[in-house]
């Protein structure tokens, strides 16, 4: 990771940490770099989206000045999901895009995720040139001129081609269920039950009104009690809830119980196999995944793959041995066959096809898997390699591990983003896992690592 570009982009707040200027020099880095080999005559094309937060729109027009500054063209696609712009990026043959987004963080932090022309995540040359160009250790880059001037271009038709693409990919119509929807306030609003109405649902939608400071405001994936209200009160079949820029998918099932990224992981795992058509009879996870998740899959005789933290290194894992379907338990699902990042909405579509062609209620396709108690606890450091590697905190580690045997695990790692040590127990009741926690966080701070 750079200075500025984490795992998912440069994100930081609005005007504070993330300003007007970080954005146009990146519209001016992009426009000029993708441009700058072009024959005479051709210009570069990116693609932008953006989320409903307030400042996207500010953001929206400092990256489109750069871009058309530097000579090439911006063409808009407005307020759309993150997986949109990847779709239309590969589809429309531009030459990057870009996204606009904080995900499913406050209104007031905002966003730059970067796209390559095959709508992957940005590749780390790349980004580490922009950072370069940010800093200004490289010479100011030629402005264009005259004709050579870009523009920008209104592509909200890229936007309705790509709905049109995920109502493409059902299989069954979706008349008689009842679906809920949470769309966070955020870029779902309009694309979720536009596709569900489509296909023939009927369709009960809460947080589809945004103002520009209410995206994630106690909404979406990552506050499911309301979605859960929702699917019980009105009785539905399954609901489905989004984060701000719609790349995560959080389902309830017809109970109201939580199906995260790791069920829903088991479910269209095991509908893959059962057909015959999980390639490499594998799935790709990260470490954090639940231990009763790999438990379940083991039952099931399915290969798991454990990659790090972030849908980047599933991605990766998926692309380099050939993997079919891949996420996280925070509800990033990669289905390679379809897309090239995570999508909600594309996960609420596949898990439908599995509920409808197996005519299942969700909750009796999760029910082989029993999510363990777990607890993670951060520990604030001096230095997390010193903290990581100290002698004594291993040997804590290891012996937690021992006692836990195969009834749980433990994962200590560092924060990628913060001055941070993570430690987390997987384990049959919740007091084991305070317990060991604990032990182990008692030896960090013991050995004076702790801030």
């Amino acid at each position: 990771m750079g200075k500025y570009f984490g795992t998912d982009g440069f994100r930081g707040e609005a005007n504070v940490s993330l300003t007007v200027d970080h954005a146009y020099k990146v519209g001016r880095f992009i426009g000029w770099y993708y441009g700058k080999d072009k024959p005479e005559g051709e210009k570069c094309t990116v693609v932008i989206g953006k989320d409903t937060r307030r400042s996207s729109y500010m953001f929206e027009y400092a990256l489109s000045a750069g871009i058309t500054a530097s000579g090439a063209d911006a063409y808009l696609l407005h307020v759309t999901t993150t997986p949109s712009v990847s779709y239309v990026v590969r589809t429309d043959d531009f030459d990057c895009g870009i996204m606009i987004s904080a995900s499913h963080n406050p209104f007031y932090d905002n966003g730059i995720k970067l796209i390559n022309g095959k709508g992957e995540k940005m590749d780390e040359e790349t980004i580490l040139k922009i950072e370069e160009y940010l800093d200004g250790d490289v010479p100011e880059l030629p402005l264009a001129t005259r004709g050579d001037i870009g523009r920008t271009v209104d592509y909200a038709a890229g936007r309705n081609r790509y709905t049109g693409y995920l109502i493409s990919l059902a299989t069954r119509s979706y008349k008689n269920m009842r679906v809920g929807l949470d769309c966070a306030n955020g870029s779902a609003w309009m694309l979720a039950k536009n596709v569900f109405d489509a296909l023939g649902a009927k369709t009960y939608v809460i947080n589809n009104s945004p103002d520009g400071t209410n995206i994630n405001m106690d909404c979406g994936s990552t506050h499911i009690e309301k979605l859960q209200a929702l699917v019980k009160a009105e009785h539905l079949d399954i609901g489905f809830a989004f984060d701000g820029d719609a790349d995560r998918c959080i389902a309830v099932d017809e109970n109201g119980d939580v199906v995260n990224g790791d069920l829903i992981l088991y479910v269209y795992g095991m509908y893959l196999k059962d057909r015959g058509k999980l390639i490499n009879n594998t799935v790709v996870t990260t470490v954090m995944s639940n231990f009763g998740l790999y438990k379940a899959f083991d039952e099931a005789g399915i290969d798991y793959d454990k990659t790090k933290v972030g849908d980047k290194y599933v991605y990766e894992s998926m692309v380099n041995n050939g993997h079919r379907i891949g996420g996280e338990q925070s509800g990033h699902i990669i289905f390679s066959k379809y897309a090239t990042t995570g999508d909600g909405i594309l996960t609420a579509i596949k898990l439908m096809e599995v509920v409808i062609e197996k005519k299942m209620p969700l909750s009796k396709l999760t029910s082989p898997v029993v999510i363990y108690p777990q607890v993670l606890k951060n520990v604030r450091v001096h230095s997390k390699p010193e903290a990581q590697n100290d002698p004594d905190v291993k040997a804590s580690v290891e012996a937690v591990a021992k006692k836990l045997g195969d009834d749980g695990r433990i994962l200590v790692r560092e924060s990628g983003t913060e001055p941070v040590i993570r430690v987390m127990v997987e384990a049959g009741t919740q007091e084991i896992c305070e317990k060991y926690v604990d032990e182990v966080i008692a030896v960090i701070k013991e050995k004076g690592h702790a801030v």
